[in-house]
């Protein structure tokens, strides 16, 4: 499942936005980039809900490496390691096309 955006309205002098996420991981994602623009939120009316768990599934695409998969989820290639371990990744530069892989929520 994708995320859904299902409104994004103005109410008042706040930006309403309600959509769903299809896990914890992307959750946060969301939450990093909200924050990037404006780390109090305050002209933000959010209603954003986790309709899964807190792994993220993730099909791994042809010249994909960890880090990439570690910078689309986390914003930071360098927390590839934990994906690695969370999978039993012994080598996170042995990953194959096609191979599917749960994304950790961090905490």
């Amino acid at each position: 499942m994708a995320p859904h955006v299902e409104d994004v309205s103005l109410e008042g002098e706040q930006l309403h936005l309600k959509a769903s996420v299809p896990s914890k991981v992307v959750l946060n994602r969301v939450w990093d980039a909200i924050k990037s623009v404006d780390a109090s939120f305050a002209d933000l009316h959010h209603e954003i809900t986790n309709t899964g768990g807190d792994e993220q599934s993730y099909t791994i695409a042809s010249g994909t490496t960890s880090s990439k998969i570690s910078k689309l989820f986390y914003g930071n290639a360098n927390k590839y390691n934990e994906i690695a371990k969370a999978n039993g990744i012994e080598n996170p530069d042995k990953i194959s096309a096609g191979q599917t892989i749960n994304i950790p929520a961090l905490g």
